[in-house]
């Protein structure tokens, strides 16, 4: 102990940059690796701490004046090595079988890991700190507002969102808005959204959750009325049929299964909205239709057809967008690799050339005449004349 403690003092009194520990002693021992990471933030430094399972990661930060005794008490009787590397020199600590304490320690030029560790930590809209109750009901918030760490991919996955439609406010100066959430389902999200314009954006804001579950409506309401958020509401309702006769600012739709998302789609331009947020899910329609001859290599197997209709499916949908004049783009929500179901349709009311719009119908047409589709959002808004 005595020997581990003198090579812990040593390694700690330099500018260290990044640990390593590994090479468990036996196979109790809860990770098999950590990390220790110097971060700085508003001029303040402090070491992350990632700890390794075989399937997930932990974090957590410390003050950097607890350095050396974390160190010490996660390699004491669990690990046989340690890297660690300072601005200037690299140490490798190793323990023998008997418990031998070695360390090598050597001279190096680590500025790039500096100027890498160093850099400037991602400015999330939503900030730990913040006591926001829909992330804390959510279990993705601690009731002191710091993340959870088993919930950091959520956390970030909401924060993507919340900056997906922050790019599109800050444009105007909005005083108020009236906002549809279609398919709001437990609308966690849509309590997060109110909280965001609300109490960051200062934006007065009428928010109305619409599903076909009467208990989610229920419950929603009851949340609304708890958190004191007077002007936002649930109502039991259809996508394909709602109706609203006020002016609607903007529409939201997360997930809406196959041609329900069409119908949000289609009530948004019908009511003029001045923006759409709309992230499809189950894009069934194509696939169903899809034939075409001269392309049968992409309907031969049954894996890429569907996914190459679920792609299709979007870039009609932004290309119908732009034909009734939105200035649209097909964003990545998340990472893929948390969810396939990862493109944000974001549209934003714009005037658009005559030629632009007759490019995207015309690229529209040709898509539907070479694999016979029938896209229905194509069909509501040829009937009402919307394009």
């Amino acid at each position: 102990m005595e020997e581990l403690k003198k090579a812990i003092n040593e390694i700690a009194e330099q500018n260290i940059i990044k640990v390593v520990i590994s090479n468990k002693i036996n196979k109790d021992v809860k990770y098999n690796k950590i990390t220790f990471i110097l971060k700085e933030n508003n001029k303040e430094q402090y070491y992350q701490i990632e700890k390794y399972t075989d399937k997930q990661v932990f974090h957590e930060n410390i003050n950097i004046n607890m350095f050396k005794n974390k160190l010490l008490e996660y390699v004491f009787s669990n690990y046989k090595q340690l890297s660690a590397w300072a601005d200037k020199y690299t140490f490798d600590l190793k323990i023998s079988k008997k418990g031998k304490v070695h360390l090598g320690k050597k001279k190096s030029d680590n500025a790039k890991l500096v100027n890498k560790n160093h850099n400037k930590e991602k400015n999330y809209i939503l900030k730990e700190g913040m006591l926001i109750q829909p992330l804390i009901d959510l279990g993705v918030f601690t009731k002191e507002g710091k993340v959870i760490n088993s919930k950091y991919d959520k956390y970030k996955q909401i924060n993507r969102f919340i900056e997906i439609i922050d790019d599109e406010i800050k444009k105007n100066e909005y005083k108020e808005l009236t906002i549809l959430d279609f398919g709001c389902g437990k609308s966690y999200l849509t309590f997060v959204l109110y909280y965001y314009f609300v109490e960051i954006k200062k934006i007065n804001v009428k928010m109305i959750g619409l599903d076909l579950k009467s208990d989610v409506i229920r419950k929603c309401n009851e949340i609304a009325k708890r958190y004191n958020y007077a002007n936002l509401h649930f109502e039991l309702g259809d996508i394909n049929g709602f109706k609203y006769n006020n002016k609607v600012d903007m529409v939201i739709t997360l997930h809406a299964c196959d041609t329900a998302t069409d119908y949000a789609l289609y009530n948004a331009i019908k009511w003029n909205s001045k923006m759409i947020f709309s992230v499809p899910c189950c894009q069934h329609e194509f696939n169903s239709q899809m034939k075409s001859e001269k392309f049968s290599i992409l309907t031969n197997y049954g894996i890429v057809q569907e996914r190459i209709a679920a792609l299709m499916t979007d870039s009609v949908r932004a290309n119908l967008l732009e034909c009734a004049g939105y200035k649209t783009q097909l964003l990545e929500f998340i990472d893929i690799a948390h969810s396939p179901k990862n493109i944000l349709i974001r549209a934003s009311k714009m005037k658009l050339s005559k030629d632009k719009k007759e490019k995207s119908l015309n690229e529209v047409k040709n898509l539907i005449n070479e694999f016979n589709f029938n896209p229905t959002l194509f069909n509501l808004l040829k009937e009402d004349n919307l394009i």
